[in-house]
């Protein structure tokens, strides 16, 4: 990061002429890629002013381009495997089977138990919305629950991976950029993790018993009669998203797990569903479109390919480069050093650090959130005494869960891409995404009074 050189008068132009083009771009329905190309045109103009070189800038927003290829190859391969899971009867056959052992079921409970489990070996959010997400946005649709309300169970328990998940990319760049293991975090976590995880599943379960019952059982058996009178279903093709489960835990990289699992998919769409080979290419590139004789299982079975990512992938390209001018020319360090400097409290400093955190995810994203407070406040943290996991804790419970919240962040975006659903109708039922921050500054402030001590400070000993 950049010593920086900017005058407070063109940080504050900068910032508040970002979210302004960010959110009238959301507000009024334009394509948020020209919100994010102008912001970065103001503030590069307003950065060469102060000092910097078109060539600075430039080797900035390179960088966190190249840092962000994998993302972007990944987006592009999910976008084609759903495609192919369609074309191959996986999807069908995670409906098929739905249907048969999930009616009466309080389906929205269950669905938000079951991504959270699955997000936990996955280490991904995006690899479970991708996969399991879809088909129970399937079956809710057979069922009747609203997309979004189910939507919103199913990013609450897929972002349980950037909380917890060992092999979670996220959560491991915060044990890195505060330097502190595994265990000594979670064991920290799990004082705000369990109430907050407790909390959400009784709201979906109480939210979940108006819709256990959605549908009629001949209504769901014409479903699953269409189902099997047009695709062959077996148990063994769930094998394929159980194979991404199995690769991400035992640690391959999630590019290498989907290509795999993609190229599965090919294969049993040409060999078990007599599929023409041609026709799966171009399900892989313009989408695919089911055309069974139930119009209601076509509108299900839909998926739009790699073309149909191109969009988010210039969406998240325009906030990665507005995210690497930003940190790579210092123009929030003076704000941040502002905002902690006066700190004298354990439950100020928790406080503002989850503000400093989701902030910048806010204007940014989530590594920029976890990084520069994950850096900058550790020796206000040691200062006060108190622990880095504690730091770790409010950064992972702050800005890491509310990123799917955000419009404009690349998590809204990608899931915004994937389920056609955007951001304001599924985040109200996030309901975990919101609760987290809440319960980790109350507890920050119950602990003020147990006996009258903070509870979790350095044991001195191990300093």
């Amino acid at each position: 990061m950049s010593e920086n050189k900017i005058s407070e008068k063109y940080t504050y132009i900068i910032l508040i002429f970002t979210l302004i083009s960010i959110i009238s771009c959301v507000i009024l329905k334009i394509f948020l890629f020209y919100g994010f190309l102008v912001s970065i045109i103001v503030a590069s103009c307003l950065f060469i002013k102060s000092g910097f070189s078109i060539i600075e800038l430039f080797n900035m927003i390179k960088q966190g381009l190249c840092e962000c290829k994998s993302l972007f190859i990944l987006i592009a391969l999910i976008g084609a495997m759903i495609s192919v899971w369609v074309s191959s009867g996986v999807v069908p056959t995670m409906l098929y089977y739905g249907l048969k052992y999930m009616k009466g079921v309080n389906f929205l409970f269950a669905a938000f138990i079951l991504t959270s489990i699955v997000s936990i070996f996955m280490g991904t959010a995006f690899g479970v919305i991708s996969s399991v997400g879809i088909a129970l946005l399937g079956l809710a649709k057979i069922f009747g629950i609203p997309n979004f309300i189910l939507l919103g169970a199913v990013v609450s328990g897929a972002f349980m991976a950037d909380k917890c998940s060992p092999i979670s990319s996220l959560f491991n760049l915060t044990l890195e950029s505060i330097r502190i293991n595994y265990k000594e975090a979670l064991i920290s976590i799990l004082k705000t993790l369990l109430p907050t995880y407790f909390i959400s599943g009784l709201l979906y379960y109480f939210i979940g018993k108006k819709y256990s019952v959605a549908l009629a059982n001949s209504h769901v058996d014409n479903f699953i009669s269409a189902i099997h009178g047009n695709f062959i279903i077996s148990p063994l093709l769930l094998l394929l998203p159980i194979s991404i489960i199995i690769m991400s835990f035992l640690g391959m990289k999630m590019i290498k797990s989907v290509s795999i699992a993609l190229i599965a998919g090919i294969i049993v769409s040409i060999g078990l569903q007599k599929a023409n080979f041609n026709d799966v290419i171009a399900a892989m590139l313009n989408g695919y479109r089911s055309t069974t004789s139930s119009v209601e299982l076509n509108s299900v079975l839909v998926s739009g390919g790699i073309v149909s990512m191109i969009s988010v992938l210039l969406i998240i390209a325009g906030a990665v480069s507005l995210s690497s001018i930003f940190q790579g020319t210092g123009l929030i360090m003076p704000i941040i050093k502002r905002i902690t400097i006066k700190i004298k409290s354990n439950e100020e400093l928790v406080l503002k650090t989850g503000f400093i955190s989701s902030v910048l995810t806010a204007v940014s994203d989530q590594s920029v959130g976890i990084i520069v407070p994950g850096k900058f406040l550790a020796d206000k943290y040691k200062e006060l005494g108190i622990k880095n996991s504690i730091l770790a804790r409010t950064i992972i419970d702050t800005g890491t869960i509310i990123a799917p919240l955000i419009p404009w962040n690349v998590n809204s975006l990608f899931i915004f891409v994937t389920t056609g659903i955007p951001t304001v109708a599924y985040a109200p039922y996030a309901v975990l995404c919101y609760i987290s921050p809440i319960i980790t500054f109350i507890f920050s402030y119950l602990n003020k009074f147990k006996s009258g001590k903070h509870v979790e400070k350095i044991d001195v000993e191990n300093v």
